[in-house]
């Protein structure tokens, strides 16, 4: 969603879907399926799996690493493909390129530090395009209390921003210590008026407003941040 909101790309319609791939499969399982592949659409994000669906281990997996798939336009663009040691699909088309760990940790006191004394983000957001809602991964009952991020009661599913707003979905960040209002069907994701939450908390309120702003963009996902910034 972070990615979504500061380069460009688009989540898909029904969100992650996570294919096993091991590393070597990344450019073949995350090309558009026009092409061959398992993404509704150029231009969107994907999370592969490290395991089958069977629960076995994918071989030479990306457990703990970060990828792009890109395509190759031109035929130099795809000579370069073998040249520099990408790992292409079948085609030769489309290839990938990979880091096999993702230090986000020791990299976070870096990008916190550049932020403060240089004003360098490492990224930002430009618009207002994924959204991340708490989805239930169980049969909830009414007056049971949400426990958050990796608890028990809500998962968090990728949607378009612009379906969120459209359907007061709930953020998963504001999914903890709230209690529910009706039944909720397992895989269901929730909505505001399903929760009893704090309309004066800070996160709440700045999270409305932001609402608010983007719902006054005309229904466009990525408008610009101007509005929020202003309020």
């Amino acid at each position: 969603t972070a990615v979504c909101n500061a380069t460009g790309l688009v989540p898909q319609s029904g969100g992650l879907a996570f294919p096993p791939a091991s590393r070597f499969e990344l450019a073949q399982v995350c090309k558009p399926k026009a092409a061959g592949g398992m993404l509704e659409q150029a231009g969107v994000t994907e999370v592969v799996s490290s395991v089958f669906r069977d629960g076995r281990d994918v071989p030479h997996h990306l457990a703990l690493g970060t990828y792009v798939v890109v395509e190759g336009e031109t035929d130099y663009a795809r000579r370069c493909f073998k040249e520099y040691a990408m790992l292409p699909d079948q085609s030769g088309r489309y290839a990938a390129l990979y880091r096999p760990i993702h230090m986000i940790g020791l990299e976070l006191g870096i990008s916190v530090a550049s932020a403060a004394l240089r004003r360098e983000p490492t990224g930002a957001p430009t618009g207002f395009r994924s959204d991340v809602v708490a989805t239930a991964k169980r049969a909830l009952k009414r007056g049971e209390v949400l426990d958050g991020e990796g608890g028990y009661c809500v998962w968090g599913k990728q949607v378009p921003a612009e379906r969120s707003l459209a359907e007061g979905l709930l953020p998963l960040g504001l999914a903890h210590g709230v209690p529910l209002k009706r039944d909720i069907g397992e895989g269901e994701s929730l909505k505001w008026h399903d929760v009893v939450y704090d309309e004066s908390d800070i996160a709440v309120k700045t999270r409305r407003d932001m609402e608010a702003a983007f719902a006054l963009s005309s229904g466009r996902s990525d408008a610009c941040l101007a509005p929020m910034a202003a309020r």
